[in-house]
């Protein structure tokens, strides 16, 4: 870094922030009230980890669910701290810092996971992670901090029971973790008298989330959030065995430049079992009927969405040709409006079984799969937002809307290839 001079940045931490700075491990889960100033306080925990380096070239990041969600909440920020280091340079562009002495800070969105890939990081903060798929950790970020033994950060307030509150609860007592919940009513960061318009002004579910972070309200907007937290306290999210007698179907959702996703399921009776998911972007569909020949399974019928007949131009196949001629048996899902098959898996939820260590990514989805939330009027919206958990609950609506034209009882077919194609409508 060449000759050291001290610098002063304009931070003045309140006294729960200092805490926090002060009891930092390598990783971290802070789940904050609203108005709390964890993106300060991150911004400047970056910034006093960059100047600390020893390593060349050190690379941090501050990752939020959307690019321009990133950039609303944290770039004002990123430039105000570092303008007192005058030989800086700022990337408008690209929404990147560059210090000195080599250290770069960024701004990166999460909604396309495989865009974050091949980088390395000292360090980086996950903003609202529970927003977030959470193989952008598992299977993306995570990695990328091993060979510099990197840090992390992740910040939020909850949105029910999803991985950023999987990631609080197993946080506790792990070594290298620390934890930590800030409730507004213990803080005294805000007056007793704007808690108290706050709870005037917002439903007790909104306030117990936002200012009291409880896991347990329920999200606004959400469709199948409740529902499974019934199947949860009923005992229906468990280890759900594979029955080798009956047929097991699977309804997919397929994606072109998104992921595809797979629902595995058996109708045993009134029961809808559903034992396995699996997820995947970025691979053609022969990797998918690899994947499903490749298991145990004795297969019914593969529901596919209306638009799998679709012809590709590069090809002039449709998809559910490709498939057929790569040893499966699809059928195809009646087109219908989509707020028809959210209601007809709203129904069907109250009668299934997931095997929660197997369905686990999809089970996640499910909880996060919500609506448009119109702020200004604090109604919801008319659709659905596409983000992550798209997949997997358009894949379990495909399977609503197709598994009850045929009876439980059917056995399976012999896995061959048909030329013609079955379409299902309601």
């Amino acid at each position: 870094m060449g000759e050291r001079r001290q610098i002063t940045i304009p931070y003045r931490p309140r006294a729960a922030q200092k805490e926090i700075h002060d009891r930092l491990q390598r990783f971290n889960v802070l789940v904050c009230h609203r108005r709390f100033g964890k993106t300060v306080l991150c911004i400047n925990e970056i910034l006093r980890q960059a100047v600390a380096c020893q390593r060349p070239d050190p690379r941090y990041a501050y990752v939020a669910p959307q690019y321009r969600h990133a950039k609303r909440v944290a770039w004002d920020y990123l430039k105000a701290f570092t303008r007192p280091f005058a030989d800086r340079s700022v990337n408008e562009t690209e929404l990147r810092v560059d210090l000195p002495w080599g250290a770069r800070i960024s701004l990166l969105g999460a909604e396309d996971p495989d865009a974050l890939r091949g980088a390395y990081f000292d360090g980086v903060v996950l903003d609202e992670f529970g927003l977030m798929d959470s193989r952008v950790w598992r299977e993306i970020l995570r990695p990328a901090l091993s060979d510099r033994h990197g840090w992390a950060i992740f910040i939020g307030t909850p949105r029910g029971r999803n991985a950023f509150w999987t990631l609080y609860d197993e946080a506790d007592g792990r070594p290298d973790w620390y934890r930590a919940l800030y409730r507004a009513s213990e803080t005294q960061i805000l007056s007793e008298s704007e808690l108290a318009a706050a709870r005037r002004d917002m439903s007790e579910d909104e306030y117990a989330q936002e200012f009291e972070c409880s896991f347990d309200a329920a999200i606004p907007g959400t469709y199948y959030g409740r529902l499974i937290a019934a199947a949860e306290r009923e005992g229906r999210v468990a280890r759900v065995p594979w029955d080798p007698t009956i047929p097991v179907h699977t309804a997919w959702d397929l994606g072109i430049d998104d992921a595809t996703s797979i629902w595995f399921l058996q109708v045993v009776g009134p029961e809808v079992r559903w034992i396995d998911h699996y997820e995947s972007s970025g691979v053609g569909l022969d990797h998918y009927a690899r994947v499903l020949l490749g298991r145990a399974y004795v297969y019914g019928h593969h529901l596919l969405p209306h638009d799998a007949k679709a012809r590709e131009l590069g090809t002039g196949r449709s998809r559910m040709e490709v498939l057929t001629r790569l040893g499966l048996r699809p059928r195809i899902v009646g087109h219908h409006a989509i707020e028809d098959g959210i209601g007809a898996l709203r129904a069907l939820l109250s009668r299934s079984w997931f095997d929660a260590e197997r369905c686990a990514q999809g089970l996640e989805a499910l909880r996060h799969y919500r609506c448009h939330w119109d702020e200004k009027r604090n109604v919801p919206g008319a659709r659905p937002v596409h983000d992550w958990s798209s997949h997997a609950a358009d894949a379990a609506r495909t399977a609503a809307m197709g598994l009850d034209l045929f009876p439980a009882s059917r056995r399976p077919q012999p896995r061959r290839a048909e030329s013609e194609y079955d379409i299902l409508s309601r």
